[in-house]
């Protein structure tokens, strides 16, 4: 019934995940975004957290961090490589996020990395929608974008930068950096898009 879910080929994969997730730093992946961050403690959540990588590195900053990750095994696995770093870690996962939505908890700042590619066309604006409802007042949203093959196994579609900044701006969320960069893992035919947005105007 249906094509592969959204997280296809995450669990079978976790441990091999974990060691190219972690293999990257938090300030190599966010370099373009890192000014744009909270300057001082927040409220933070990081989507698609997998292995707690930028959660924990968050965390580390002094911010509260929630941590939503759809894979069991990635969630088992963050919790042991991250243990003591005070992330909270939720079961939950685009395009609607039910359990953070039905929550009171709005955010200074929400990740997607390495994630909104794995959405198809019809998911996509439900899951901005939610997005932006998770977004304090003022609150940034940060975005990757990958572009390239697809692995064997996986789910993934090849969004554009322009339509997700045009699906932002209806959400009320204003563009405050798009740029580009070179995959971090050496893989020449990947190519990533960085897009950070603000809720409301700038």
């Amino acid at each position: 019934m249906g094509g592969p879910t959204s997280t296809a080929g995450y669990g079978e994969a976790a441990d091999q995940l974990a060691l190219q997730y972690e293999a990257v730093t938090f300030t190599e992946v966010h370099r373009e975004v890192l000014h744009l961050l909270p300057a001082s403690p927040g409220t933070v959540l990081d989507v698609g957290a997998g292995t707690g990588r930028d959660a924990a590195a968050l965390a580390a900053l002094g911010h509260r961090v929630v941590a939503a990750e759809p894979t069991t095994e990635l969630r088992r696995i963050g919790r042991r490589l991250h243990a003591g770093s005070g992330v909270h870690w939720v079961d939950d996962a685009l395009p609607g996020l039910p359990r953070l939505g039905a929550g009171e908890d709005r955010f200074d700042a929400v990740l997607l990395t390495a994630v909104w590619m794995h959405l198809s066309a019809g998911e996509r604006p439900p899951a901005m929608e939610a997005l932006a409802g998770l977004l304090a007042p003022a609150g940034r949203l940060f975005l990757t974008l990958r572009h390239g093959p697809v692995p064997p196994g996986r789910r993934m579609f090849d969004v554009s930068a322009d339509e997700t900044v045009e699906l932002a701006r209806t959400r009320g969320l204003d563009l405050l950096l798009r740029t580009g960069r070179a995959d971090l893992h050496g893989r020449t035919d990947v190519r990533w898009t960085v897009l950070a947005f603000r809720n409301g105007p700038a």
